[in-house]
């Protein structure tokens, strides 16, 4: 049996936490960048952001859990889209360790 029959065996026991979780990993693995999400050195402090934007991916997601609504947020920042708001979202979704740390860090800076 190949690792990739066993993995598969695995997920139907998997809780969707579990499954965001190694849909991050693999996602890391892949190295590849998620659509429209973007790292620069020097530019957000390297955080993930918004492609062609100053526009943090852990701003978006610190302001959705403060209960900023999208329509809100579109108007906060206008030269971003949906597709901007569902990238940064997902991007979150398959990093959420590395999104909340990046919340508590600028909450204390």
């Amino acid at each position: 049996m190949t690792t990739f029959e066993r993995v598969k065996k695995l997920i139907p026991a998997m809780t969707g936490q579990e499954k965001l979780r190694l849909i991050g990993l693999l996602a890391q693995d892949l190295e590849e960048p998620m659509p429209g999400i973007e790292r620069t050195p020097g530019i957000c402090g390297g955080s993930a952001r918004i492609a062609d934007t100053r526009i943090p991916v852990w701003a978006i997601v610190q302001y959705t859990q403060l209960g900023v609504n999208q329509a809100e947020l579109l108007e906060a920042y206008p030269t971003i889209s949906t597709d901007d708001l569902a990238n940064a979202l997902a991007y979150y979704r398959t990093h959420p360790d590395e999104i909340a740390r990046e919340i508590v860090e600028n909450e204390a800076a």
